[in-house]
């Protein structure tokens, strides 16, 4: 079990996320967040590399920032719905407005985090991810992170 501010939670084994980062400072950042967490990730520095470990299966969070030097964090979506894995995409970003914002949410990222101010929500939003990547029949129920109302 891990403990991030006042918020814990189980984070269930082989719930992996894949970090697509070509800035080695973010990648560590978000890594340290998410390893204080209980989550456990990889990283690569391209989007090709991204795209070939995420077609492995054994993530269902991929966070990316949205360009990289060789391609669109849209191709995630693509390789996600092809292969039937499930996935959830989470961008971090450093320069989105609102517009982009709602684009990419409705072009299929799950959500948007502004790398230079939302570091503390990366957690929050890596449970959601698992649990809509549950949903989707991508691995097993991660455990709730709050506490279940009696019946």
């Amino acid at each position: 079990m891990s403990t991030v501010g006042a918020i814990s939670c189980e984070v269930p084994d082989g719930a992996r996320i894949l970090i697509i980062c070509d800035d080695d400072s973010d990648t560590e950042r978000l890594k340290t967040i998410l390893r204080q967490a209980g989550f456990v990730s990889e990283f690569a520095k391209s989007l090709t590399a991204g795209c070939e470990a995420a077609k492995s299966g054994r993530f269902r969070v991929v966070v990316s920032t949205p360009l990289l030097s060789d391609g669109s964090w849209r191709r995630l979506i693509e390789i996600a719905n092809h292969y039937d894995l499930g996935f959830e995409v989470v961008l971090w970003a450093r320069k989105f407005d609102f517009p982009e914002w709602a684009e990419a949410l409705k072009d299929g990222a799950f959500d948007v985090l502004d790398a230079l101010c939302q570091s503390p929500k990366a957690v929050e939003a890596a449970k959601r991810a698992l649990w809509a990547a549950y949903l989707k029949g991508a691995g097993p129920i991660p455990e709730a992170p709050w506490p279940q109302k009696a019946a």
